[in-house]
């Protein structure tokens, strides 16, 4: 894979020529961007998968919800739909993708969305009855059509945006010069104890400009798992064998959460659509023993056969210090936005 990634080099070099073409065009106002009066957040990254997008979205939600009618508004990753849908009680994973599903169950107080067209779906949101003080944009650093009002860059420690290069040779969908759009930048990932001294040198690598505040998270896991009806904590099942189950785009730090040297760890795809067969595999590795997933992919398999032993472990994005200041910049752009409308 390597090999043939730095085979594709010259792809790479045409790749990130077009895409910066395209930011210029933007830039200079040749290419339209549309703005709103109404607080808009984009969360996205420079790379393919894996920054943690859904906890800091959620982080989002548990901080403005209290306060504000929020709705976050998603493309709808692998959905079986098209076009604006708003989340209702008829709504599935399959309608809607499974990180929106997951802002639907978790939170009945928001208004959830999805639409390609993240201009059309900020209209549609507006048009409706209760309308949203502020709209989240869930990985829409790219979509450039819609100018928001905040953005926030995640990065993962140990996989830094200055680190990598365009694809297919690297995992960057634009050069790592996108990053000046940001107002904020998030080292997702880290480790919960990295020392100051390692965090500045991340600050130094990264060459912030002096409008944009940089900000270390970690996951955290839940010390529980639940299914619809249950709650086991993690120091009980951790030691009995179990079968651990993750389509996401990295799932090792998952495993190493939970597992003992009995267990089976089966990986899918990052947003693996998973059908029939795959449940029977899954059922026969499993036999009677329960199976713990992502919150994420519970959301996709819970109306399966396997509901009847099949367990998720919660994350949450934890800041490792200044979540005071992070909390006061975002509350302070909302405030200031709507008293400019």
């Amino acid at each position: 894979m390597m090999l043939l990634r730095k085979i594709l080099f010259p792809f790479s070099i045409l790749y990130g020529l077009i895409t910066s073409i395209r930011n210029f065009l933007f830039d200079r106002g040749v290419l339209n961007s549309y703005s709103f009066e109404i607080p808009i957040i984009a969360v996205g990254n420079l790379s393919v998968g894996g920054t943690g997008k859904t906890p800091q979205i959620e982080y989002l939600i548990r901080l403005l919800s209290p306060t504000y009618q929020v709705a976050t508004l998603s493309r709808g990753y692998k959905r079986q739909s098209k076009g604006f849908i708003l989340a209702n009680a008829t709504s599935n994973a399959a309608i809607l993708g499974d990180e929106p599903f997951q802002f639907y169950k978790k939170f009945p107080s928001i208004q959830v969305a999805v639409d390609a067209n993240r201009k059309n779906g900020i209209e549609q949101l507006l048009l409706q009855t209760t309308k949203p003080k502020i709209i989240l944009l869930d990985d829409a650093f790219q979509h450039r059509k819609v100018k928001a009002g905040l953005y926030i860059l995640l990065t993962t420690y140990g996989d830094l945006y200055c680190d990598d290069w365009m694809l297919p040779t690297g995992n960057l969908r634009e050069s790592s010069s996108g990053a000046q759009r940001a107002n904020v930048v998030i080292v997702t990932k880290c480790n919960p104890n990295l020392s100051v001294m390692e965090q500045n040198e991340i600050r130094a690598k990264l060459k912030l400009a002096s409008h944009q505040d940089l900000y270390f998270t970690s996951i955290g896991y839940d010390a529980c798992i639940f299914d619809e009806d249950k709650t086991m904590k993690v120091s009980q099942i951790k030691p009995i064998s179990k079968v651990l189950l993750a389509g996401i785009a990295k799932p090792t730090p998952f495993f190493d959460y939970l597992k003992n040297e009995t267990d089976v760890c089966l990986t899918f795809p990052d947003h693996h659509h998973f059908s029939e067969s795959d449940i029977q595999s899954i059922q026969q590795q499993a036999l009677e023993k329960i199976i713990v997933t992502t919150e994420k992919d519970y959301v996709r398999l819970k109306d399966s056969a396997l509901v009847k032993q099949l367990f998720y472990l919660p994350i949450q994005s934890q800041f490792l210090s200044e979540s005071e200041q992070f909390n006061a910049t975002i509350l302070d752009y909302a405030v200031k936005k709507m008293a400019n409308k």
